[in-house]
């Protein structure tokens, strides 16, 4: 019999003690059950890496391969499935079904499906382009309809926000000037965007996967409508760890600039991002009481603001 439910799942110990989350962990099987049944689902074992989401490959009764997915209802996932439809296949996996609530998908089924992140005989700048040509086909859907995805505004006002409770806190130790910078770019940022586009929201080299319909898809998005300057900076950060370079400013200085004449934004309005994005995670980490942790993730954060000249 399969083990639907095995205790090494990422999601049981990094949800169980969270109040808002215990409950779906005990109606997981249920759920489970209920949406195997709806579509005529055998299922098999689940994949083991999700962390706020019980997902594993299916056969439909006609024996297509199909993925399962059960998402937490939290606010990332609130938008995935809307934002999957738009998409439509066109750089992403398709969404075959969803409930009403959008938080339980069936989506396309890919393979090989190693993620691009995995690819380490491929040179960095291969996988950067790579990534590139999908961003662009994900930018090309059209916008959900209003509501159905949060605007990108709206997510980082309130992380700023929540990032400036945590900086007001004594003796935190950190770089106050780099701190009110990337609170400031939170605010100002999504404001002086040319154009608005349905963004991925998670773009890293481990939410691309290679399929044969075409060279690699996006799964896992955590969309939002708003500036695509925003997308770029997990990809180009993750494809390999930059930092670690003998002088990672010429790295990234190099790396963006490819990325973004790829896909057509501007190097500083990407690097702004990665600013802002940087001091937001070492606020979060700092709120977490890893004060050593958010002072490593603000240094990597001024690496990049002497890029801008900051």
């Amino acid at each position: 019999m399969v083990d639907l439910f095995p205790p090494t799942l990422r999601i049981f110990p990094t949800l169980r003690g969270d109040p808002a989350a215990d409950a779906w962990l005990d109606s997981l099987p249920e759920q489970v059950e209920a949406a195997r049944a709806r579509w005529e689902l055998t299922l098999l074992p689940p994949y083991p890496g999700g962390s706020c989401s019980w997902v594993a490959p299916a056969r439909r009764a006609d024996g297509t391969g199909v993925v399962l997915k059960l998402c937490w209802p939290h606010r990332e996932a609130r938008g995935e499935a809307a934002a999957l439809a738009a998409f439509a296949g066109r750089g992403a996996v398709r969404l075959l079904e969803r409930s009403f609530d959008g938080y339980v998908m069936l989506l396309e089924r890919v393979h090989p499906g190693k993620e691009l992140g995995a690819e380490v005989g491929m040179p960095a700048e291969e996988r950067l382009l790579a990534g590139a040509a999908v961003l662009a086909e994900l930018w090309s859907a059209p916008l959900p309809a209003e509501g159905a995805v949060e605007r990108l505004d709206v997510v980082t006002a309130d992380w700023a926000a929540e990032g400036a409770v945590v900086a007001a806190r004594p003796g935190l130790g950190l770089d106050a000037g780099l701190v009110r910078h990337g609170l400031d770019l939170l605010h100002g940022l999504p404001g002086g965007a040319e154009r608005a586009v349905l963004l991925h929201g998670d773009f890293n080299p481990g939410n691309l996967l290679s399929a044969e319909r075409v060279p690699w898809l996006a799964i896992d998005p955590k969309s939002m409508v708003g500036d695509p300057a925003y997308d770029p900076w997990p990809l180009v950060e993750q494809v390999d760890d930059p930092f670690r370079h003998a002088d990672p400013r010429e790295v990234l200085r190099r790396r963006t600039a490819l990325v973004c004449d790829a896909v057509s934004v501007p190097v500083d309005r990407v690097l702004a991002w990665a600013v802002a994005r940087r001091v937001e995670t070492a606020l979060g980490v700092a709120g977490d009481g890893d004060l050593d942790a958010a002072a490593s993730i603000l240094a990597e954060a001024r690496i990049v603001a002497d890029l801008l000249g900051v």
